[in-house]
Parts: C-alpha cells; sequence; structure tokens
C-alpha cells in the first residue's frame, strides 16, 4: 500500500514537471533569416521576410543585441541576410540579438568573410 502511495506521489511529481516544461518550451527562441521589408522607427519594429517562414514583425527593446549592424539605426528596408533570434512575449516577436550574416567563422565552412558575394551562382556559394 505504501509502495503504490510512493508511485502515485512520484507519477503526480512527475506529470506536474513535464506540465512546466511545455510551458518553458513554449517561450524557447526562434530563429528567422532574411530581407527586412520593413522599419518602424516610431514603433521600434520591423518586419523580415524569410523565405522558408513567411514574414514576420519583429519588437526591438534597449536590451536587443547587435550584432555586424550599427544598431536599429543601420536596419534599412531591403537590407539582405539578416538574422533574428526571437521570442514570444506577450504576444510579440521580441528580437533577442539581430546580425548579418555571412560575417565570421561561427557559421560554419565559409571563410567568405570579406564582403565578397557571389550574388546567384545557382546556390554553389555559402552565401546563397
Amino acid at each position: 500500500m505504501a509502495a503504490m502511495k510512493i508511485s502515485l506521489t512520484f507519477l503526480a511529481v512527475l506529470m506536474s514537471a513535464l506540465a512546466v516544461s511545455t510551458g518553458v518550451a513554449s517561450a524557447a527562441t526562434r530563429q528567422y533569416e532574411g530581407t527586412v521589408v520593413s522599419v518602424n522607427r516610431d514603433a521600434r519594429t520591423f518586419r523580415l521576410h524569410d523565405s522558408e517562414r513567411g514574414t514576420i514583425r519583429i519588437k526591438v527593446t534597449r536590451s536587443t543585441r547587435f550584432e555586424r549592424i550599427s544598431g536599429f539605426s543601420g536596419l534599412r528596408k531591403g537590407l539582405k541576410r539578416v538574422e533574428a533570434t526571437v521570442r514570444r512575449s506577450n504576444g510579440r516577436w521580441v528580437a533577442t540579438e539581430v546580425e548579418r550574416s555571412g560575417g565570421g567563422g561561427d557559421h560554419g565552412g565559409g571563410g567568405d568573410d570579406d564582403g565578397a558575394d557571389d550574388h546567384g551562382s545557382g546556390g554553389h556559394g555559402a552565401d546563397d
């Protein structure tokens, strides 16, 4: 009887832990990469078109980190190869980091960090 009570208690604790972890997973970050479609300076948002996921509106805050882009003022309509790491907060996508992709050795392989672009070599370059 005591063993069954312990098993039921363990099961209840396990189920509670799973329920909590599900909530945490929904707050996880996601990454988008693409072209800036528009910038709203007043609302501090920009829209980014990802060819695989579509277009999303992203909010920039004081804690958003920028790499290889000179802050929010460096975002311009038509800017390509922009990566945004975002999280969901109060129903909005909020940027934790915004950067220009293809700028360093961190993304694997390339070595194409001199800014050169093969502009449509048919998918043969690391920056297509």
